[in-house]
């Protein structure tokens, strides 16, 4: 199970990333073993007890009989910390965001790729667009020929 956060890496350049677990209940991983979360729009926030990702939204698993579930609740990153201290004083010090790249299974549990991120300009996505075209347009003929 692999949950990626594709418009962050779209939308920024990645700089560093670094693997977290993540505190999710029971019914929260089993929820994202079914493939059902999604990162658009997350990002890591620091507070004076830990680091925790907010907006990423996991859905109500289907068979939970919990009555009251909140689906884009802030869910605590489990970093050491010296890396929260190293995270803080590099975003403090270059100006770049935290942001959560990858979701994915490392035997039974459950990890969080964040990365230390950087925003494009608008000009820079226009050429990975156009680039991406571009190669489209040539494996459409390519396989037209063959």
């Amino acid at each position: 199970m692999i949950v990626e956060n594709r418009k962050a890496r779209f939308d920024y350049e990645i700089i560093e990333e670094f693997e977290s677990g993540i505190v999710l209940s029971g019914a929260e991983v089993k929820s994202v073993r079914s493939g059902g979360a999604t990162m658009t729009g997350a990002r890591v926030v620091f507070d004076t007890d830990g680091a925790y990702v907010v907006g990423m939204n996991i859905p109500k698993y289907r068979f939970d009989s919990a009555e009251e579930y909140d689906s884009g609740k802030r869910r605590k990153l489990l970093l050491h910390k010296k890396e929260i201290v190293e995270i803080q004083s590099k975003m403090r010090s270059a100006g770049l965001t935290v942001v959560p790249v990858t979701l994915y299974n490392k035997g039974s549990l459950v990890k969080v790729k964040v990365a230390l991120v950087r925003g494009k300009k608008k000009f820079e996505k226009r050429e990975i667009i156009k680039k991406r075209e571009s190669q489209l347009g040539l494996a459409r003929r390519l396989k037209l020929t063959n």
